[in-house]
């Protein structure tokens, strides 16, 4: 990011090489059984996956979960729909928030194909000078 000349101090104009993304909007997880938002994915690997949760989850408990990603053409994709077991919980840096982490216990495939997706989509590569 580099701050424009001539900006003040109390409101630099930033000037952005990669747009910000809004990840909230685009990651949030759901109950599967009620459709209620259940929290928002923190990282995800093949193995696991990490949620930010407004409450704190029960440990050692199976969860039935739904991810809704977005499609093509404004066309919403097929959600995925996986179960998961808790294994720790503890505070957010954000207050009221927490952060849960938790194993795949269905659709395991599904989940090593989205964390490569994923890795891929938010890398950043730095362009090179020619």
């Amino acid at each position: 990011m580099q701050v424009l000349p001539g900006s003040s101090n109390d409101h630099p104009i930033e000037q952005r090489q990669i747009p910000r993304q809004q990840l909230s909007a685009y990651l949030r997880v759901y109950n599967s059984q009620t459709d209620r938002p259940f929290g928002y994915i923190g990282n995800v690997s093949r193995m696991g996956i990490m949620l930010i949760t407004e409450l704190p989850v029960m440990l050692d408990q199976e969860y039935q979960l739904l991810l809704k990603l977005p499609g093509e053409d404004d066309k919403p994709a097929e959600p995925i729909h996986f179960r998961v077991r808790s294994h720790w919980c503890r505070a957010d840096i954000t207050p009221g928030y927490y952060d849960c982490g938790f194993s795949i216990v269905s659709n395991p495939k599904t989940f090593a194909s989205l964390a490569t997706l994923l890795q891929r989509y938010f890398s950043f590569s730095q362009p090179v000078d020619v």
